[in-house]
């Protein structure tokens, strides 16, 4: 049997979960989704995510930021809380942080200052980054170099962009995040053609559910609402591109996955 999966990115605050939380998560064990990470994209949404990780202590672990479409909401208090957040040991990473150029729901000097804001946390606390890059790869690539000397681990979650943009983000030693995004043949497809070069000890894997279903999941979800048990689709997918089996990629996933946020072992 594969080792269990580990789902890095579970939105699970969204309200579409609420109706159907334990059944939702006793799908995820029962197609080999061993743990997920819910993540804080605001500051309620943070302290929600680290209540469901204690709700389900068994499965779930949660982050705390702001992503940069909420950074307008950013304010004198938000560095405290994310600070006492952080003292919980079910807090595995600061973030959902970042910077989004592609729809500008925050300006974008106020998501550059969030965005470091939030690095300058991830030093203080030596949490890993849970980073979030759209449409801005030169001005979030100068940030990150600016305090990759000082930072400890850190992910760009939800992967899509090119391969020459993969390199500068490998050559930063950051870890990569890849969704069901490979699975659209129509604006993922390009991910197959270079997601081997992603060591094996850098490729974590995520649902980002609700959001994104692989496109060619059969049969499509009720409401086309994501969910951790989709999670093995997208394993296989990558497996395929890369050209490994799913035991060896699952094997590789698990012991990054866990290294890189300090998770306990595990047991398939």
């Amino acid at each position: 049997m594969s080792e269990p999966l580990i789902d890095i990115c579970f939105n699970f605050t969204h309200e579409s979960f609420r109706k159907d939380e334990q059944a939702l998560l006793q799908r995820a064990k029962a197609a080999g989704v061993g743990k997920m990470i819910v993540t804080g994209a605001s500051i309620p949404e943070s302290q929600e995510a680290l209540a469901l990780a204690h709700r389900y202590p068994e499965q779930l672990f949660a982050t705390a930021g702001v992503h940069p479409h909420l950074a307008k909401d950013w304010d004198a208090q938000s560095p405290e809380v994310i600070r006492r957040l952080a003292k919980d040991d079910k807090l595995l990473a600061i973030g959902e942080c970042g910077l989004d150029y592609n729809r500008d729901f925050s300006p974008r000097d106020t998501q550059r200052a969030v965005l470091t804001a939030q690095l300058v946390l991830a030093v203080e606390t030596g949490l890993p980054l849970f980073l979030h890059e759209r449409d801005a790869h030169e001005d979030f690539l100068s940030i990150l170099q600016e305090f990759r000397p000082q930072l400890g681990k850190a992910v760009v979650h939800c992967f899509t962009g090119n391969q020459s943009q993969l390199e500068a983000y490998l050559a930063l030693d950051l870890h990569i995040g890849i969704t069901g995004w490979i699975c659209d043949e129509r604006r993922g497809h390009h991910l197959r053609e270079f997601i081997h070069l992603i060591p094996d000890n850098r490729l974590m894997i995520e649902t980002d559910a609700p959001y994104l279903v692989p496109r060619d999941l059969r049969p499509k979800p009720k409401g086309r609402r994501n969910e951790p048990a989709f999670l093995g689709h997208i394993a296989n997918t990558i497996a395929e591109a890369r050209g490994e089996t799913r035991a060896q990629l699952t094997a590789h996933l698990q012991t990054t996955t866990e290294q890189f946020f300090n998770l306990p072992r595990t047991a398939a």
